[in-house]
């Protein structure tokens, strides 16, 4: 092999390209970037700021600057954005080095239709990939979080990202079944803001409420723990002016238990179609809980209350499904089948 072909190898990236958050693999030096999915731009449409930086602006910006996600219920709502989006995170993740242009493995959602998947072939391209393979989500995170999904054996994994929760049912590195719901991490945080409006009047940001899921957050009540409390700064919705309330993390629980619910449906309805011998597999290994909704506490107590199946979250939930795109670039034969699969299809 020679010096530009082992150049080029060493460059080719995995992305998992969040509704919240955008992470990136690079072959031979591992996660090399972790940043919110906003970009702001200017009236004129120019990109003024990428990452962390737009992620400040939200919900602070002046009348001719616009701060965004690109991605809603994790495929791209705008295009536009989305490739300024890609192009920057591409730039930095090679340090502003414009040699080459790489290979990248994306993890998508499964249930997202064929449109959908060519769009994010194209932005990709237009940032600058020389070649483009997606591999569903599920199958990046199990590979990720250090399932055996390469054996005959039945492994089930739900992954909540922030705008979609993948089930799914994995055996000989492939899906037997799966179930996409577009209620994740974003709708918890929604839920948050409509309860704060409807029981105490408080008008607050989608930031405050991702902060008070974070904070208070919890899916089943904590044996031997007191429910947290924190104050909330808001706008009254009779007054119009600046008020502070107290919440208690029971009322959190509460607001989110819609949402929540509709992800245990999902989990009930995937293992009501698993074939016996896979669901006595899941039964003796348990179900694995990856993506940042998997860092809610109590989420693993209550799908196990709920299904009566063991649920563990994955060592690194966050990151699962970006270290699994690692892991195909680390596997030519893998890789070589998602590049000619996603070629055919997209």
């Amino acid at each position: 092999m020679g010096f530009f072909s082992r150049f080029s190898l060493s460059r080719d990236m995995g992305i998992d390209l969040g509704t919240a958050n955008t992470l990136v693999y690079v072959s031979g030096k591992g996660i090399v970037l972790e940043e919110p999915s906003v970009v702001a731009i200017d009236k004129d449409k120019n990109p003024l700021a990428v990452g962390e930086e737009a992620k400040k602006m939200l919900g602070r910006t002046p009348g001719n600057v616009t701060a965004l996600r690109p991605l809603r219920d994790g495929v791209i709502a705008d295009f536009y954005s989305a490739e300024i989006m890609l192009a920057e995170f591409i730039r930095r993740a090679h340090e502003g080095n414009p040699l080459g242009n790489p290979r990248m493995v994306i993890g998508i959602p499964s249930g997202i239709t064929g449109v959908e998947r060519r769009a994010v072939v194209e932005a990709a391209m237009r940032a600058g990939a020389r070649e483009v393979g997606l591999i569903d989500e599920p199958i990046a995170a199990a590979l990720g979080a250090g399932l055996p999904v390469t054996e005959a054996t039945g492994n089930m994994i739900i992954d909540i990202g922030g705008g979609t929760t993948e089930v799914a049912v994995l055996s000989l590195q492939g899906t037997v079944l799966s179930e996409s719901v577009r209620v994740a991490g974003d709708e918890l945080t929604d839920s948050i803001v409509q309860y704060l409006k409807k029981v105490h009047n408080l008008i607050i940001g989608e930031r405050t409420a991702e902060e008070i899921k974070i904070r208070l957050g919890s899916a089943y009540p904590l044996p031997g723990e007191d429910e947290p409390m924190m104050e909330v700064r808001g706008l009254h919705l009779m007054s119009g002016l600046p008020r502070t309330v107290t919440i208690k993390g029971e009322e959190i629980r509460e607001s989110m238990s819609e949402p929540l619910s509709v992800i245990v449906d999902a989990v009930k309805r995937t293992l009501e179609r698993t074939l016996p011998e896979l669901a006595a597999d899941i039964i003796d290994r348990g179900i694995m809980l990856a993506g940042g909704g998997a860092l809610l506490r109590g989420l693993d107590t209550l799908i196990s209350h709920e299904t009566g199946i063991v649920t563990h979250v994955a060592e690194d939930p966050l990151r699962c499904v970006v270290k699994g795109t690692g892991e195909v670039l680390k596997n030519q034969k893998l890789l070589e089948r998602i590049l000619s699969e996603t070629s055919r299809t997209a």
